[in-house]
Order: structure tokens, then C-alpha cells, then sequence
């Protein structure tokens, strides 16, 4: 399992009922798409649930890197490229991946907490820790589904999660879901990645 996002932040006076129109164009482009276990198109607001910006921030779950390969590199990805600039795409390699008690509900909010992995810390408990955590916040009331992963290049750790309500008791930074393309969710390994 691979986890991709990138993010286009906008000026504070932005109209982001662009970017609400065009997610209802072309959000369904993605819905069958082989390789991916979902795509979340997330946007927040400068001023709504606390964020400071503007911003377009699609987050993935990759469940080959031959799905996600043909999506940055076979065309897809160019249109985005096209209209706002090519951006930088941070990508994590998966640790863990949980459906919560909601995972049949459509998902509301996301929320995304990223944390570096200290220096001189054991990186077995520290992964095993964010495998915990993604349990943790996965048996939690209106948890649709959960994700841990980690970038070994700049040492951080992210936990990803979807909500079915709008007040998850998750801390980080709360998106709102656009859309969701979910073409094969259902063959994301369950739990921990090794």
C-alpha cells in the first residue's frame, strides 16, 4: 500500500467553488481506476475548521504502483499539471490500513496528523505505535476507515482518516471530502504492512 497527496494552496480570497466545480466534473474519472484503493478529493477553507489556507489536497491509497504509475505518469495527472502548475507529490510507504465501524457511510470530513519520527528513537516501536493508533482511532464512532504510513526519505509518519460526521475525535488538520473513488477499496490489506 502506497499513500499519495499533494496540495495546491490558494490566496485567501480564492473562490473555491472552482475547485467544488471541478471535482463534479471530473471526480468520477477516477472511480474505476486499477490499482487504486481510493482517492479522497479534499478541500479546505481559510477560516472553516480552523485552517489557515486555502487549498485543493487529493489524498490516495495505492493498492499497486503500477496504478499509481499510470496515473502520474500516463496522462491523468497531466491535467492537473495543466491548470494550477505541477506540484510537489509526497508520497508514504503503508503501515497499517483499518475500516471503522462506519466504513459503510460516506464519508464526511478526513483528517490528516503528520509527525516527524524523532531522532534516536527504535523505528519498530515507533511504526508499531502508529499501527495502535490507526486501530485506536478506527474503533472510534463515526471512523469510516483508517490509514498509517510513513516516509522514510524525511522521516514522517502520517495517519489518514475518513469520518461519516463532521466532529471526529481525531486530532490534525480537518478536509472536507469533495468525492470519493473508491474502485478498490475492498482489496486494501487489513492492518499492520509487514
Amino acid at each position: 500500500m502506497h499513500a499519495m497527496q499533494y496540495e495546491l494552496t490558494f490566496p485567501a480570497d480564492y473562490d473555491m467553488d472552482i475547485i467544488r466545480g471541478r471535482v463534479s466534473r471530473i471526480g468520477h474519472l477516477l472511480d474505476d481506476w486499477d490499482g487504486l484503493g481510493f482517492k479522497t478529493y479534499l478541500m479546505r477553507e481559510r477560516g472553516v475548521d480552523g485552517s489557515p489556507v486555502n487549498q485543493y489536497a487529493p489524498f490516495y491509497l495505492w493498492n499497486t504502483t503500477e496504478g499509481m504509475n499510470s496515473f502520474l505518469w500516463g496522462g491523468a495527472f497531466q491535467g492537473l499539471v495543466n491548470d494550477f502548475g505541477r506540484p510537489v507529490v509526497q508520497h508514504w510507504t503503508g503501515l497499517a490500513y483499518e475500516e471503522g465501524g462506519a466504513a459503510g457511510s460516506p464519508a464526511k470530513v478526513a483528517v490528516r496528523r503528520r509527525r516527524p519520527v524523532p531522532e534516536g528513537v527504535d523505528l519498530s516501536e515507533v511504526t508499531e505505535e502508529a499501527v495502535r493508533e490507526a486501530g485506536r482511532l478506527a474503533a472510534l464512532d463515526g471512523a469510516v476507515c483508517v490509514a498509517a504510513a510513513v516516509d522514510p526519505h524525511h522521516w514522517e509518519l502520517v495517519h489518514f482518516s475518513l469520518w461519516d460526521h463532521d466532529s471526529p475525535k481525531a486530532s490534525g488538520e480537518i478536509f472536507q471530502v469533495l468525492h470519493l473513488s473508491a474502485p478498490e477499496r475492498d482489496r486494501l490489506p487489513r492492518g499492520r504492512q509487514w
